[in-house]
């Protein structure tokens, strides 16, 4: 072959190879889907704490994202571009609480819905092992209007206590599951429209971590708050009870407020009368968070 076949041959084969590679694709950019999200019943978290979705994918969680919820319950973001190679693997989705900003790039303990995916779509609830792990159809509850910390027997409809005292005997007046670790329970008394808290709690047959409005004598071995002392502005202790209601409520931990949590399984109306140190019972409030994630 002589020299200027050569080279002919040469320029050729150097113009088919760039030609190729100048048509295969970009392979340094990850290939992303879609995860969306249809989530009601979220409250607004307020400022230090958001939430965050999770996709469980070889047994260990890959981040989807943060968003807030407004006021209303409107979802501040509702698609987010994941890896396809991670979306297609993922079995579970779950939801939970975290501080914002967060130092810790791993879920929190507060997981509040989760779901296995059924091929695209993964239904959320809290009864999911993954989350709360119940949907509190069993719970109930019993509490007696008294005041036990005090000696002045004119005000026993300013406390109330957790128990149940039908038997003639104070006894375990809470039936509530054992919460996961990042949750706790919290009794409340609304007063004139304002929730007081009793105290939160994880046990039903000991106290609860708090007594700042109780009197000086100790209060029986329960859930509960005396109504007496330092009452928060805008309202006068002792008081009564009567006309308001009794709340238990599912806090997370830590609380992202002082206000009760969206989750309330158990909520009674006082009676405006209700006779004190006698056994009432309370009704279930089984409107929970709910909602699908779909790839």
């Amino acid at each position: 072959m002589t020299t200027t076949l050569k080279w002919i041959s040469l320029s050729v084969f150097l113009g088919l190879t760039l030609a190729s590679c100048d048509n295969e694709e970009p392979n340094n950019e990850t290939e992303t889907s879609v995860l969306s999200l249809d989530i009601s019943g979220l409250e607004d978290l307020g400022d230090g704490y958001t939430y965050e979705g999770w996709i469980m994918v070889d047994g260990s969680p890959v981040t989807t994202g943060l968003f807030d919820v407004s006021t209303d319950g409107v979802l501040s973001r509702t698609s987010f571009d994941i890896a396809t190679s991670d979306l297609e693997k993922a079995t579970a989705f779950i939801l939970t609480v975290e501080p914002s900003p967060d130092p810790d790039p791993a879920p929190s303990d507060v997981h509040i819905l989760a779901g296995d995916f059924t091929s695209d779509d993964a239904s959320l609830t809290i009864a999911h092992p993954a989350a709360l792990n119940s949907d509190f159809s069993s719970a109930a509850g019993t509490y007696i209007l008294a005041t036990p910390t005090d000696t002045d027997e004119t005000n026993e409809d300013s406390g109330i206590w957790f128990l149940d005292n039908s038997s003639g005997a104070p006894a375990v007046g809470l039936d509530l599951p054992e919460l996961p670790k990042g949750w706790a329970y919290e009794g409340w008394a609304v007063i004139d429209g304002n929730p007081v808290s009793t105290g939160t709690f994880t046990q039903t047959n000991v106290a609860d971590d708090a007594a700042p409005f109780s009197g000086e004598n100790a209060g029986p071995p329960f859930p509960g708050e005396d109504f007496l002392v330092n009452a928060p502005a805008g309202l006068s202790f002792p008081t009564s009870l009567g006309g308001g209601l009794a709340v238990i409520s599912i806090e997370p931990v830590p609380d992202n407020s002082p206000a009760p949590f969206t989750l309330k399984p158990l909520v009674h109306n006082i009676p405006e009368n209700a006779e004190v140190h006698s056994a009432l019972s309370m009704g279930q409030n089984l409107s929970f968070p709910t909602g699908s994630a779909s790839r």
